[in-house]
């Protein structure tokens, strides 16, 4: 739960729900892949946050290195929404196991809204961010 102003003096309370969750392991180890998600354009040679029009970087608004971090929002039409990240070394090699969860404020927004955003998430961490560790 988190607390909104509503103006400068009255605080509201609203829910906030989980959209959204996807798990796939990255080749790379938990340290590594934390340095990526908190500082995409480390390595010049290896860009992987391509974002589109209505999109724009997100900042970390918290963070456990290398364990976890919560990203604001990257949708311009959705300030609200953050991106928590959880990062596990995989028992049985030095990859990580990298869950995300897509965070949205109840009532969350349509369907398709949030299908679409899955999806981008989901190409934006597991996919292109992925490929990077695989070149």
């Amino acid at each position: 739960m988190t607390t909104k102003r509503r103006d400068d003096t009255t605080p509201t309370v609203s829910r906030v729900i989980e959209a959204a969750r996807r798990r796939k392991s990255q080749p790379a180890p938990p340290h590594v892949v934390f340095e990526a998600l908190t500082q995409p354009d480390r390595d010049p040679h290896r860009p992987w946050m391509h974002l589109l029009p209505a999109e724009v970087r997100p900042t970390v608004v918290r963070a456990q290195p290398p364990h976890l971090l919560v990203w604001s929002s990257l949708w311009t039409a959705h300030p609200e929404a953050q991106v928590q990240i959880e990062l596990t070394q995989r028992a049985h090699d030095s990859g990580t196991d990298l869950t995300w969860t897509l965070l949205l404020p109840d009532p969350a927004q349509e369907v398709e809204e949030v299908r679409a955003m899955r999806k981008r998430l989901n190409r934006l961490i597991n996919g292109d961010l992925r490929e990077t560790f695989d070149q």
